[in-house]
Order: structure tokens, then C-alpha cells, then sequence
């Protein structure tokens, strides 16, 4: 199991908007899991729309890439009135804005029995801009261990590949596999590197995926309450002086596949990116780019 991210619930009809301290964690490893936050009658309705074929993607309409986000699956459809919970339009708000648009969706169905891992991949092509969209997996039926649950590589998706270039990979430590209860619904940074994974059960797995794409800049969107507590001091170095509950301390803290060599270089990845959704070009995890950015400027003094 994964950890799982809880929090108080909002009021009726209001977006439950993620916390600083919770997007500093999907800063620091691409991905945010959520346990059984959609009721169980969306869910079965969502299973009765699927069943019929088996091929549901295949049939069904679907909007057309780019259409504003309150636009698509109007009542009554099961994905629309998941996609309207106030705690996920709260996670959709703080990460990409109700602003978004839709890129695609897909259901994904493993069958019992299924024995093929996909090969792992990252969605798309090479992308080095700051923006992101997410992809959002839910899984409306309970899915145990072993039975296709989405694989995936946390702390992998600031490392940008040309979709299948790691799908010569096949295990590499720190992977994970999704497993948790009807309903869960799990957020990737759209850089995560991920896979279908075999389905060693008796039992259908159902996800159904959604990628969202951003249209305005995603700055502190989420809920700020904590976040003085949570984003530190520029000078927040780990052989100094540093606060053990600050962003930085998400930032410096590496995954079990990091390289020794590359493992500074991760920090660095994740404090770019937490430049970008604070608004804040001074915030430094280990001075890393304050040094760096220093040494820069009286470089542009001479000559």
C-alpha cells in the first residue's frame, strides 16, 4: 500500500483544495493518492456504463480535446459527477485550475487472468516546459494487491523520455503498485513513469483515466493556510540551518532508485518546479541555485 493522503472535508458544494503540505509531496514525488473518496453509487454507476461491452471506449462519445473541463460529461453521467465532487474539483483546482481543459480519457480494463505487464513508459513525447497537466486515475472497483493495479516510479516524473525509451526496464526499486479500496483516485504529474500491471485475480479491474492540460499559470492555487509553515527560508541548507517539516526537506529527500550522483540534481528539479507554483524565484532547497544564480550575475559584471 501507498501512503494516502486525508484531510478534513469541505463544506457542502465547495472545493476541498489540496494543502502547501500536500503539494510540496506532489512537487517532491509526482503523484498524490487519495483512498476512497468517490461514494459507492457513483462508482457502480460508473461499472453499469463500462460492463456492457467490455469496449467501452471504443463506442461510447466522448468530448473533443480541449473542451473547458465544466463542459464535458454533463448529468447524468457517473463521470461527470465524480469529476464534480467538491474533493476532486478541490484536487483539480489547486493542481491545474477549474480553468483546465480536457486532453483524453480511457478506461482500462485487466481481466482476470491477465499475466502481461505493460511495458513501462512516460505519456507522450519529451516535454521541458514548467507547466503540467495531470492524469487522474480512478478505480471504481476495490483492487488487492497483485490484481492490475497501475504500476509506477515515484519521484520519476522530472526525469523526461521519449515515451517508451525506459520500457526496456522491468523492475527497479522503489516501484509501487496501486492497491487500496473503491473509489480511491490517484493524481500523476503527467511526467510520472508508469505501467498497466498483470492481473493475478478473479476479479475485473476497472480504472478509468483522465488528462487534464492547464490554461493559466499554476501558481498557489491550493490551500494556503499552511504555507508560511510549510515553504521555509531561502537559506534552508541541510549543513546549516534547516527546518525538518519545510518543502526543502520533501526536496532533498531522495527515492530508493536515485542515483548518489544525480540525487542533488533531483533537488534542484523539484525546487524549479516549486519556484514555478509559489511564484517565488528566491526559494532554494540546500542553496543550490543561489549559488549558482549568484556566481551567474558576477559572471554578467565582467567585461
Amino acid at each position: 500500500m501507498m501512503a494516502t493522503i486525508r484531510t478534513m472535508p469541505a463544506a457542502p458544494d465547495a472545493p476541498d483544495l489540496l494543502t502547501t503540505a500536500e503539494m510540496a509531496l506532489f512537487v517532491a514525488r509526482g503523484f498524490l493518492a487519495f483512498e476512497a473518496i468517490v461514494p459507492e453509487e457513483i462508482n457502480e454507476a460508473a461499472i453499469a456504463a463500462f460492463e456492457p461491452t467490455g469496449a467501452f471506449d471504443l463506442l461510447r462519445a466522448k468530448p473533443d480535446s480541449g473542451t473547458p473541463l465544466g463542459d464535458i460529461y454533463p448529468d447524468p453521467s457517473p463521470v461527470g459527477a465524480m469529476l464534480r465532487l467538491p474533493r476532486v474539483q478541490g484536487i483539480i483546482e489547486s493542481l491545474v485550475g477549474l480553468d483546465a481543459v480536457y486532453d483524453h480519457d480511457w478506461v482500462h480494463l485487466r481481466e482476470p487472468g491477465d499475466t502481461v505487464d505493460q511495458h513501462l513508459h512516460q505519456d507522450a513525447i519529451i516535454d521541458l516546459t514548467r507547466a503540467f497537466d495531470i492524469q487522474m486515475f480512478w478505480y471504481p472497483r476495490a483492487v488487492a494487491p497483485g490484481a492490475g493495479g497501475t504500476g509506477f516510479v515515484p519521484g520519476s516524473h522530472l526525469r523526461s523520455v521519449n515515451e517508451f525509451e525506459i520500457s526496456r526496464y522491468q523492475n527497479i526499486v522503489g516501484q509501487t503498485d496501486f492497491a487500496g479500496p473503491a473509489g480511491s483516485v490517484v493524481i500523476f504529474h503527467q511526467g510520472m513513469w508508469h505501467r498497466g500491471r498483470a492481473n493475478r485475480s478473479d476479479d475485473r479491474r476497472w480504472l478509468y483515466k483522465i488528462r487534464l492540460n492547464p490554461t493559466t499559470p499554476q501558481v498557489r492555487r491550493w490551500d494556503l493556510a499552511d504555507f508560511d509553515a510549510v515553504h521555509g527560508k531561502q537559506s534552508d541548507h541541510i549543513f546549516a540551518t534547516y527546518d525538518p517539516n519545510s518543502a526543502a526537506t520533501a526536496f532533498r529527500t531522495p527515492e530508493p532508485w536515485f542515483e548518489s550522483a544525480a540525487s542533488r540534481l533531483e533537488t534542484v528539479n523539484r525546487s524549479r518546479l516549486w519556484r514555478y507554483l509559489t511564484g517565488d524565484q528566491t526559494f532554494d532547497a540546500d542553496w543550490y541555485l543561489t549559488r549558482t544564480e549568484g556566481r551567474q550575475r558576477i559572471d554578467g559584471m565582467v567585461g
